[in-house]
């Protein structure tokens, strides 16, 4: 059985508009993913070539980090013609897992955080990560999210303090989503407040 363009692609695109209203609500990509038939830009998990056929067209521009970033961007610029340019005037940027440590970092420094007028023109980042779970590694709570909730990640680095700075002047910011190699998809819209599960210290940041 083969990804069905319309029909699976609208399945990704509701799977992201709900884990991005109701953040920490983690969806399974799973079935579409299986679809690709093993067909996949170079060193790019399934889940994220299915997140870019989603939300890439020829009107917008996408970044790609790796190890081989320049193969991933060469067939994803064939499968739906939108054009790679430089971080910093990207829509989309996607992070493989082999891009390496520091990497999400770099891409929150370095994505458009769109302006006060036109704060819908910032850049969505887009990171493989090793496993997303339920769990209480992560608190989060702000829009969409009753009180709190937690998560659980596999990811290293400073990209919470990194992600604080880039939207500390709201409405401008970034968007995060995250999936893992299991398919799993995690939206934290720049609205999210995210704090570490200390027990000796918990602060709550954008």
């Amino acid at each position: 059985m083969k990804l069905d363009i319309v029909h699976d692609l609208q399945s990704v695109y509701r799977k992201l508009v709900d884990s991005t209203s109701r953040p920490g609500l983690i969806s399974d990509l799973g079935k579409e993913a299986a679809l690709l038939d093993g067909k996949n830009a170079a060193g790019c998990s399934n889940s994220m070539l299915l997140l870019a056929l989603t939300l890439l067209d020829p009107e917008v521009t996408f970044k790609v980090y790796g190890s081989d970033a320049e193969a991933a961007e060469k067939e994803i610029n064939q499968l739906t013609f939108a054009k790679a340019v430089q971080a910093d005037q990207a829509d989309y940027l996607f992070i493989l897992e082999d891009a390496g440590a520091g990497t999400l970092d770099e891409a929150i420094e370095n994505a458009n955080p769109g302006t006060f007028v036109n704060p819908h023109k910032s850049a969505l980042i887009i990171a493989e990560t090793g496993a997303i779970s339920a769990g209480e590694c992560l608190l989060l709570k702000g829009p969409g999210i009753q009180t709190s909730t937690g998560i659980k990640m596999d990811l290293i680095g400073n990209w919470i303090e990194r992600r604080k700075e880039k939207n500390r002047e709201y409405p401008t910011g970034v968007d995060l989503v995250f999936v893992d190699r299991n398919h799993q998809l995690l939206s934290l819209p720049r609205t999210t407040q995210i704090a570490l599960n200390r027990e000796e210290e918990r602060e709550w940041v954008m």
